[in-house]
């Protein structure tokens, strides 16, 4: 049988290897993503605190808060998954500038 996944070349494994920017620059656009989710999870708090469900039927009320509680708890997760995103990346940047800092220079000898 032939190998399905032949061996990556060591071009493509070099350009997929995290850099500075790159962590940096994810971080920024994960950040601005988590930044746009939280101002709509307060918008989308504020317009259901606003709002009161107007009804005298149990199961109306039942589903309604179901719904919203739903709707606030997705919000808030995709708020939470960027934000985390976005700490992780510029942690690992900053890993990556640390260990950059602190590898030692290799000299070679003049022949």
């Amino acid at each position: 049988m032939t190998n399905i996944n032949p061996s990556p070349n060591p071009e493509s494994q070099k350009s997929k290897q995290p850099t500075l920017l790159r962590c940096w620059g994810g971080a920024v656009l994960a950040g601005a993503i988590a930044w746009a989710a939280y101002n709509l999870t307060i918008s989308i708090a504020t317009t259901f605190a606003s709002k009161p469900i107007q009804s005298d039927n149990v199961a109306v009320i039942n589903i309604s808060i179901a719904t919203r509680t739903l709707v606030m708890g997705i919000s808030a997760l995709g708020t939470f998954v960027f934000a985390i995103a976005a700490v992780g990346l510029l942690a690992l940047g900053i890993q990556l500038l640390i260990q950059s800092l602190l590898k030692p220079t290799e000299v070679n000898p003049q022949k």
